[in-house]
């Protein structure tokens, strides 16, 4: 009996292994996607100037964020996003003379130009810090159309933060 029992025991856990095992992958149905679809508010505190496909890596993933949200169906006027930019990565928001001085090369571009320019026509809000630029000669005239100044990144982003922003860093 006792015999029996073990080997019906054994019998009914690998039964239950092999079923695990055979289980179908998750079906599309089944992938949790976002519940809130409105007022979607984020701050991108970007700090490092990895880079992404050529671009500013943080600038990559924030423009993958408006596309993943549109693949669940919020669209971007719904999306508030600022992006605060200091320190190394707002090299990426000059326009190509300041670049150009910035690197010492007469023929360097700012290959960030088009991906900030994009962002910003789908709404997001794209800020520079203001003590970075002071720290390194720039004025508002350096900036690409439609960068906005902030007093300085910390602040600003602990005011988003306390108005209710999500919070990603970069």
């Amino acid at each position: 009996m006792h015999r029996s029992l073990v080997y019906g025991s054994l019998c009914f856990w690998l039964g239950i292994v092999g079923l695990a095992r055979a289980a179908p992958p998750e079906s599309a149905s089944s992938i949790i996607t976002v519940e809130v679809k409105q007022n979607i508010r984020v701050v991108y505190d970007i700090k490092t100037t990895q880079l992404s496909a050529g671009i500013g890596k943080a600038l990559y993933y924030l423009r993958g964020l408006y596309e993943a949200y549109r693949k669940q169906g919020v669209p971007p006027e719904q999306i508030h996003v600022s992006a605060v930019l200091h320190g190394g990565p707002v090299k990426w928001l000059l326009k190509d003379e300041a670049y150009q001085r910035y690197t010492g090369d007469p023929f360097a571009v700012n290959l960030n130009h088009h991906v900030i320019e994009n962002l910003i026509d789908l709404g997001a809000s794209v800020e520079a810090c203001n003590v970075t630029m002071r720290s390194r000669g720039w004025t508002a005239e350096d900036l690409l159309p439609g960068v906005k100044v902030v007093h300085d990144g910390y602040t600003r982003i602990i005011d988003l933060q306390q108005r209710g922003y999500a919070y990603i860093r970069f």
